[in-house]
């Protein structure tokens, strides 16, 4: 996380997936309000999650996924019908670019030997991973989502870890979001068709513990504009609608 400077300061707990392209989103913020601190702490969302529920300083929360952000509502960390939808993002399979193993389409994920690396279940693009592979079995045959996910190696606490793994060539193969293949460009992709994908909506919404809620929702308001959503969509992310 950013340290608080002259300036107001507001901190932002997001998804791993938003690296880049909310660290970019940022800088534009603050080059707009001179004196203004955007301080970002990224993450897997259940561990954001954890962070907010043992009094970790946050003002705004940005989810991979519905379920964390309904459990801060449930919790009473977010006004009940605060959260909005900030954008989208789909899957795709990234493999090194050496691609050492071959892998030239889906169904090479369950050969035999394949080393596959996905985040863990709990985290949003691993659940959303797993119900991908599941949606394959009706084309790829009854098992198949068994065998590919028989040849994990690992299961990572994000999806940067996951990339990590890839782009060292731990692992042939991994299921990641878009936006990290675009910012990962080195690495080779296989598309996942619409039918098999899983389209993930990431809901942003201020923490009612906010300690600045005015510059919390003034860069909510900033992430949502057409602007925001630009720079978003420049890394791979789908619009909200």
């Amino acid at each position: 996380m950013g340290s608080a400077q002259s300036g107001p300061t507001t901190y932002v707990f997001a998804a791993s997936s938003l690296t880049d392209a909310l660290g970019q989103a940022a800088n534009t913020f603050q080059a707009a309000h001179p004196g203004v601190k955007i301080g970002l702490n990224f993450a897997g969302s259940q561990s954001l999650r954890t962070q907010i529920e043992q009094g970790a300083p946050a003002d705004v929360f940005i989810s991979a996924s519905g379920t964390d952000m309904n459990t801060l509502v449930q919790e009473g960390y977010v006004t009940p019908n605060a959260a909005r939808i900030l954008l989208t993002n789909s899957l795709v399979v990234i493999v090194p670019a050496q691609n050492p193993a071959a892998i030239r389409a889906l169904q090479d994920l369950e050969r035999p030997q394949i080393k596959m690396v996905l985040a863990a279940a709990d985290v949003p693009v691993g659940a959303y991973a797993r119900q991908s592979l599941q949606k394959m079995d009706s084309d790829f045959g009854s098992g198949f989502a068994q065998k590919v996910l028989a040849n994990v190696v690992s299961n990572e606490d994000n999806v940067k870890q996951v990339v990590a793994k890839v782009q060292l060539a731990e692992a042939d193969a991994g299921i990641v979001y878009v936006s990290d293949a675009v910012a990962a460009p080195t690495l080779k992709r296989i598309e996942i068709p619409a039918k098999w994908n899983v389209i993930a909506q990431y809901p942003v919404a201020a923490l009612t513990r906010s300690r600045n809620p005015v510059l919390a929702g003034q860069f909510i308001d900033f992430l949502l504009s057409p602007a925001g959503q630009s720079i978003l969509q420049k890394w791979g992310f789908g619009p909200a609608g």
